[in-house]
């Protein structure tokens, strides 16, 4: 019998603008519970973040969490999930989640969700992993940082297998068919 997929959500802790980034968020955290999976994530109990751990704990999925000390307080560490792990530093934390997963899921964010992304892909650009990397791109928020990344490619910074590392996708049921075929 093969282990469930582990799935890892990076996301905002904040809820966002746009209440259909929170609507994602309950939505991925169902389809894990849904499927059996585990859920990798930040071990926060805020923001998106919170919402994707609290619909996968509800439907019963394992839960696996990685809070750095310094953000204890600020991210409501969720103690009460399956595994909680304290790390020393940021780095520590996010080597920790990705170590634990088998893909990567971007939901929206802020500066740390953007962190944890380009960690996870230029270790992918370097050959380090070959973990799916998937942006659940709700109403077009990742549509600007994909033409970054675009234009990073045509100014030469880049080669064109760097776009092809990033699957984005429209909605959980787009992910998640993307999943199935991974």
């Amino acid at each position: 019998m093969t282990a469930p997929l582990s799935l890892c959500v990076y996301c905002g802790s904040r809820d966002g603008a746009d209440p259909a980034y929170a609507e994602a968020a309950e939505a991925v955290g169902a389809a894990i519970a849904e499927r059996g999976w585990r859920l990798v994530y930040g071990a926060g109990d805020v923001g998106l973040m919170g919402r994707v751990a609290r619909t996968a704990q509800a439907g019963g999925a394992e839960t696996f969490g990685v809070i750095p000390t310094h953000l204890l307080q600020r991210e409501v560490g969720k103690r009460d999930l399956t595994t909680f792990i304290v790390t020393e530093t940021m780095h520590e934390r996010k080597k920790v989640m990705f170590m634990n997963a088998d893909a990567v899921v971007v939901l929206p964010g802020g500066a740390g969700s953007l962190d944890e992304l380009f960690e996870v892909l230029t270790w992918r650009q370097l050959g380090l992993h070959q973990k799916p990397i998937y942006l659940l791109n709700v109403e077009g928020y990742w549509n600007k940082l994909l033409e970054l990344v675009d234009h990073v490619i045509t100014s030469g910074f880049a080669g064109d297998d760097i776009r092809g590392f990033l699957t984005p996708v429209d909605s959980v049921d787009a992910l998640l068919a993307e999943l199935d075929r991974a």
